[in-house]
């Protein structure tokens, strides 16, 4: 398993299912075309490139390369690191059909192909030293951000206050804070927060 402190974009689902057995890192879907009409999504992007870069890992076809150049349009004030895989002929073991462009998509390209494409990118492994201590699901209930009466309002607040979509779940807002804090940073926001109630 890769570390990643950037985040990876990539299109669909199963790239994220492919992605996310080889690399430890928060992994988001543009949900294929939907990404030109969601401006939370973009907003989270771009405060993802702000804070700890932005990997966009697309398929290497026309649909893969307008999304890549709409979110390079909209990402900006950021570091993006554009990873691109090469034109591979042949089609996913799950579909009946290949793709219109015969080529296979980020699914089903091999790892070592993906990590090639990472490197070339400019994109290396953290080294495994790196934080010690993750924010769990345990931080979030213990500080009133999930399971408890109030959580939705004060991780609402703590969304907003970080500039973030206000619609991240509990899980993803999760990812999103070990990708962009440490842990004694998140302590401080939330001490913060809890000031100004």
């Amino acid at each position: 398993m890769i570390k990643l402190k950037q985040a990876v974009v990539v299109e669909g689902k199963y790239d994220k299912i492919k992605l996310s057995s080889i690399l430890d890192a928060t992994i988001i879907e543009t949900n294929g075309f939907r990404i030109f009409k969601d401006k939370d999504k973009i907003a989270l992007l771009t405060e993802l490139a702000k804070r700890t870069g932005l990997v966009v890992l697309t398929d290497s076809d026309t649909a893969g390369f307008t999304i890549r150049n709409h979110i390079k349009n909209c990402v900006r004030g950021g570091k993006i690191y554009h990873a691109y895989i090469p034109e591979i002929l042949g089609k996913e073991k799950r579909k009946t059909v290949g793709s219109k462009a015969g080529t296979l998509g980020v699914e089903g390209v091999p790892a070592d192909i993906i990590i090639a494409a990472l490197e070339k990118a400019g994109v290396h492994a953290e080294p495994s030293g790196g934080r010690t201590h993750q924010i769990t699901k345990s931080d979030l209930y213990q500080d009133g951000l999930s399971g408890t009466a109030g959580s939705h309002q004060m991780r609402i607040k703590l969304l907003k206050k970080l500039g973030l979509p206000q619609y991240l779940s509990a899980n993803s807002m999760l990812d999103v804070l070990n990708t962009m804090f440490g842990y004694e940073e998140y302590k401080n926001l939330v001490a913060e927060l809890q000031r100004t109630e």
